[in-house]
Protein backbone atom coordinates (compact mmCIF):
# COMPACT_ATOMS: atom_id res chain seq x y z
CA UNK A 1 0.00 0.00 0.00
CA UNK A 2 1.74 3.10 -0.32
CA UNK A 3 1.34 5.89 2.26
CA UNK A 4 -1.26 8.51 1.32
CA UNK A 5 -3.52 5.23 1.04
CA UNK A 6 -2.23 4.30 4.85
CA UNK A 7 -2.80 8.03 5.96
CA UNK A 8 -6.37 7.71 4.66
CA UNK A 9 -6.84 4.30 6.70
CA UNK A 10 -5.30 6.16 9.59
CA UNK A 11 -7.61 9.28 9.85
CA UNK A 12 -10.55 7.23 8.87
CA UNK A 13 -9.80 4.60 11.60
CA UNK A 14 -9.01 7.33 14.19
CA UNK A 15 -12.84 9.56 12.82
CA UNK A 16 -14.61 6.20 13.41
CA UNK A 17 -13.61 5.29 16.27
CA UNK A 18 -13.71 8.88 18.08
CA UNK A 19 -17.56 8.80 16.72
CA UNK A 20 -17.93 5.60 17.76
CA UNK A 21 -16.84 6.33 21.63
CA UNK A 22 -18.44 9.52 21.33
CA UNK A 23 -22.20 7.79 20.28
CA UNK A 24 -21.82 4.93 22.49
CA UNK A 25 -21.51 7.62 25.55
CA UNK A 26 -24.27 9.68 24.61
CA UNK A 27 -26.48 6.56 23.82
CA UNK A 28 -25.51 5.55 27.48
CA UNK A 29 -26.21 8.61 29.01
CA UNK A 30 -29.69 9.50 26.87
CA UNK A 31 -31.37 6.41 27.88
CA UNK A 32 -29.73 5.01 31.60
CA UNK A 33 -29.83 8.72 32.88
CA UNK A 34 -32.83 11.43 33.55
CA UNK A 35 -31.83 14.46 32.20
CA UNK A 36 -30.64 16.60 35.44
CA UNK A 37 -29.59 13.61 36.93
CA UNK A 38 -26.01 12.74 38.32
CA UNK A 39 -23.86 10.29 39.65
CA UNK A 40 -20.91 11.28 41.03
CA UNK A 41 -17.61 9.41 40.20
CA UNK A 42 -15.22 10.78 42.71
CA UNK A 43 -15.90 14.45 44.28
CA UNK A 44 -13.94 16.24 41.47
CA UNK A 45 -16.08 13.98 38.57
CA UNK A 46 -19.45 13.58 37.75
CA UNK A 47 -21.70 12.28 35.25
CA UNK A 48 -24.88 14.05 34.55
CA UNK A 49 -27.06 14.32 32.02
CA UNK A 50 -27.38 17.57 30.13
CA UNK A 51 -28.14 18.86 26.83
CA UNK A 52 -27.58 21.87 24.91
CA UNK A 53 -28.54 23.68 21.92
CA UNK A 54 -24.82 25.48 21.67
CA UNK A 55 -21.75 24.93 20.61
CA UNK A 56 -19.15 23.08 23.01
CA UNK A 57 -19.51 23.87 26.75
CA UNK A 58 -22.87 24.78 26.12
CA UNK A 59 -22.07 28.01 24.55
CA UNK A 60 -24.61 29.44 22.33
CA UNK A 61 -23.99 31.89 19.77
CA UNK A 62 -25.71 31.26 16.73
CA UNK A 63 -29.53 29.43 16.03
CA UNK A 64 -29.78 26.02 16.37
CA UNK A 65 -30.16 25.91 12.38
CA UNK A 66 -27.17 28.13 11.44
CA UNK A 67 -24.82 26.16 13.91
CA UNK A 68 -25.85 22.41 12.76
CA UNK A 69 -25.53 23.97 9.03
CA UNK A 70 -21.94 25.30 9.98
CA UNK A 71 -20.69 21.70 11.60
CA UNK A 72 -21.54 20.18 8.53
CA UNK A 73 -19.47 22.93 6.06
CA UNK A 74 -17.14 22.41 8.71
CA UNK A 75 -16.42 18.99 8.62
CA UNK A 76 -16.64 19.53 4.70
CA UNK A 77 -14.01 21.91 4.45
CA UNK A 78 -12.05 20.05 7.11
CA UNK A 79 -12.29 16.69 4.64
CA UNK A 80 -10.96 19.18 1.59
CA UNK A 81 -8.03 19.94 3.39
CA UNK A 82 -7.05 16.68 4.99
CA UNK A 83 -7.11 15.46 1.07
CA UNK A 84 -5.23 17.84 0.52
CA UNK A 85 -2.31 17.28 3.35
CA UNK A 86 -2.37 13.49 2.37
CA UNK A 87 -2.32 14.07 -1.58
CA UNK A 88 -1.29 17.45 -2.14
CA UNK A 89 0.46 17.78 -5.76
CA UNK A 90 2.85 20.68 -5.00
CA UNK A 91 5.36 18.62 -2.39
CA UNK A 92 7.84 15.85 -4.75
CA UNK A 93 6.65 12.28 -3.20
CA UNK A 94 2.78 13.99 -2.87
CA UNK A 95 3.83 14.07 1.05
CA UNK A 96 5.02 16.57 3.64
CA UNK A 97 2.52 16.28 6.56
CA UNK A 98 3.28 14.42 9.87
CA UNK A 99 0.93 11.57 11.04
CA UNK A 100 0.79 13.88 14.33
CA UNK A 101 -0.96 16.26 13.04
CA UNK A 102 -3.53 14.54 10.81
CA UNK A 103 -4.57 12.55 13.98
CA UNK A 104 -4.92 16.45 15.59
CA UNK A 105 -7.17 16.86 11.94
CA UNK A 106 -9.10 13.94 12.40
CA UNK A 107 -9.90 14.44 15.97
CA UNK A 108 -11.08 17.90 15.21
CA UNK A 109 -13.92 16.26 12.34
CA UNK A 110 -14.74 13.73 14.58
CA UNK A 111 -15.64 16.03 17.38
CA UNK A 112 -17.47 17.87 14.90
CA UNK A 113 -19.26 14.68 13.53
CA UNK A 114 -19.89 13.43 16.61
CA UNK A 115 -21.90 17.05 17.59
CA UNK A 116 -23.67 17.07 13.93
CA UNK A 117 -24.77 13.39 14.91
CA UNK A 118 -26.65 14.39 17.78
CA UNK A 119 -27.87 18.10 15.99
CA UNK A 120 -29.79 16.00 13.46
CA UNK A 121 -30.60 13.01 14.41
CA UNK A 122 -31.47 13.19 18.79
CA UNK A 123 -34.70 15.48 18.14
CA UNK A 124 -36.29 12.81 15.49
CA UNK A 125 -34.58 9.81 17.46
CA UNK A 126 -35.85 10.89 20.98
CA UNK A 127 -39.26 12.87 19.55
CA UNK A 128 -38.53 16.37 20.90
CA UNK A 129 -37.49 18.10 18.23
CA UNK A 130 -37.20 17.80 14.19
CA UNK A 131 -34.61 17.13 11.92
CA UNK A 132 -31.31 19.33 12.06
CA UNK A 133 -32.99 20.76 15.89
CA UNK A 134 -31.72 18.07 18.36
CA UNK A 135 -29.85 18.64 21.44
CA UNK A 136 -26.37 17.89 21.72
CA UNK A 137 -26.15 15.35 24.99
CA UNK A 138 -23.29 15.87 27.55
CA UNK A 139 -22.43 14.38 30.34
CA UNK A 140 -18.91 15.07 31.81
CA UNK A 141 -18.56 17.39 34.68
CA UNK A 142 -15.32 18.23 36.55
CA UNK A 143 -16.48 20.43 39.78
CA UNK A 144 -12.37 21.20 40.56
CA UNK A 145 -12.50 23.98 42.71
CA UNK A 146 -15.92 24.83 44.93
CA UNK A 147 -16.83 26.34 48.26
CA UNK A 148 -17.45 25.64 51.63
CA UNK A 149 -21.07 25.61 50.35
CA UNK A 150 -20.06 23.01 47.93
CA UNK A 151 -20.88 25.43 45.03
CA UNK A 152 -18.48 25.29 41.70
CA UNK A 153 -15.79 27.47 41.45
CA UNK A 154 -14.09 26.75 38.67
CA UNK A 155 -15.14 24.65 35.76
CA UNK A 156 -18.68 24.71 35.38
CA UNK A 157 -18.96 23.41 32.05
CA UNK A 158 -20.32 20.13 31.58
CA UNK A 159 -19.28 18.36 28.20
CA UNK A 160 -18.76 15.31 25.90
CA UNK A 161 -16.15 13.12 24.38
CA UNK A 162 -16.89 14.99 21.23
CA UNK A 163 -15.95 18.23 22.20
CA UNK A 164 -13.20 17.11 24.22
CA UNK A 165 -11.07 15.67 20.68
CA UNK A 166 -11.96 19.02 19.18
CA UNK A 167 -10.72 20.84 22.07
CA UNK A 168 -7.44 18.86 23.31
CA UNK A 169 -6.62 18.32 18.87
CA UNK A 170 -7.29 22.57 18.98
CA UNK A 171 -4.72 23.39 21.81
CA UNK A 172 -2.30 20.49 20.32
CA UNK A 173 -2.11 22.43 16.71
CA UNK A 174 -1.81 25.51 18.29
CA UNK A 175 0.93 24.26 20.74
CA UNK A 176 2.83 22.46 18.43
CA UNK A 177 1.38 22.20 14.92
CA UNK A 178 1.25 26.00 14.66
CA UNK A 179 4.17 25.72 11.83
CA UNK A 180 2.39 22.41 10.26
CA UNK A 181 -1.02 24.29 9.90
CA UNK A 182 0.91 27.73 8.54
CA UNK A 183 3.01 25.27 5.52
CA UNK A 184 -0.52 23.54 5.12
CA UNK A 185 -2.22 26.64 4.53
CA UNK A 186 0.32 28.78 2.19
CA UNK A 187 0.53 25.18 0.20
CA UNK A 188 -3.11 24.54 -0.08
Amino acid sequence: MSRQTNLNIMVSAIVIAAVVIDQVIKLYIRTHFALGESYEVTPWFYLCFVENDGMAFGIEWFSKLLLTLFRIAAVGVLGWYTHRLIYNPSVEGGLSVKRSYLVMVSLVIAGALGNIIDCVFYGKLFGYAGWFYGKVVDMFYFPLITNSAGECIFFRPVFNFADSCITVAVICIIIWFRKDLDESLKKN
